[in-house]
């Protein structure tokens, strides 16, 4: 057998604060609490840019609290339902839901506005898809791909489990490729289970947080992130020093990986950060 060498090329992205995002690139450097870091301790993203930055035919649904599609570092990444006539007030696309352009809020009174009135979705969004090399702040895992907004928590972070359900059946509808859950609660429910099957049957990821409570799933479940099915992957948090997160609830069955989730600095509404 003949081994050879495998030079591992990098790419940086075309931002000013790119130093703050240790989990993208960590050198040992301090996170938002003053704690130094581990070399190493981050996902590898400068080696995968040098593979690609991603694409606008992937659809991220981030089902969340909402998300600022106005902001600056995400709106050249936000999805665009290309079949709906804005303001028009007809269902183009005969999907069920009037000028839904960019997706839906279904918090309380649904409607097509799924703007973000806390900021838990939009900083989840600046950690997916923050365009790279737009000459802004920060860059996302993907600097190019098609965030689709999906609000069905309030902006106090609570919602239902019927809002919950409505929203992963929306975006199965609309055949997004991966759904961002970074949320959980209650017990097991066949409604839930069901509608993460029909993703599941639609060749749909359901990446979901594993959860906070510091607890291991094995033995108390966390919904959704525990849900038996072959397209949930649960993510744990991990810290710059590449330990496990004080909050974050483990399982060594029912968790499959940890992702940095400690003091990640990312975009906020009203074209903020932190």
């Amino acid at each position: 057998l003949e081994f050879r060498r495998v030079l591992f090329r990098s790419k940086l992205p075309n931002v000013s604060e790119f130093d703050k995002l240790w989990g993208m690139k960590n050198t040992g450097q301090k996170d938002g609490e003053g704690t130094v870091g581990v070399a190493g301790a981050d996902i590898g993203a400068t080696k995968a840019w040098a593979i690609t930055t991603g694409n606008k035919k992937i659809t991220v649904a981030v089902i969340d609290t909402g998300v600022d599609y106005n902001h600056s570092e995400l709106k050249d990444n936000i999805y665009q339902n290309e079949k709906e006539i804005a303001g028009n007030g007809i269902d183009d696309d005969g999907n069920g839901f009037v000028d839904d352009v960019h997706g839906w809020n279904f918090a309380g009174v649904s409607n097509n506005n799924p703007i973000d009135d806390n900021e838990h979705g939009t900083h989840c969004s600046g950690t997916i898809g923050a365009n790279g090399d737009g000459g802004g702040h920060i860059a996302g895992v993907n600097w190019h791909t098609s965030i689709m907004p999906i609000k069905f928590l309030t902006g106090s972070g609570s919602g239902t489990l019927e809002d919950a359900v409505k929203s992963i059946q929306y975006a199965t509808k609309m055949k997004v490729n991966v759904m961002s859950n970074s949320w959980g609660g209650g017990g097991f429910t066949q409604s839930m289970f069901d509608a993460i099957k029909e993703a599941k049957d639609a060749g749909i990821l359901f990446v979901a947080a594993a959860g906070n409570d510091g607890t291991n799933s094995d033995n108390s479940p966390h919904y959704p992130a525990s849900y038996q099915l072959d397209n949930v992957i649960a993510v744990a948090a991990s810290t710059n020093r590449d330990t496990l997160a004080s909050f974050s609830t483990y399982g060594k069955r029912s968790v499959h990986i940890a992702a940095p989730g400690h003091k990640i600095y990312s975009s906020i509404p009203g074209g903020k950060y932190d």
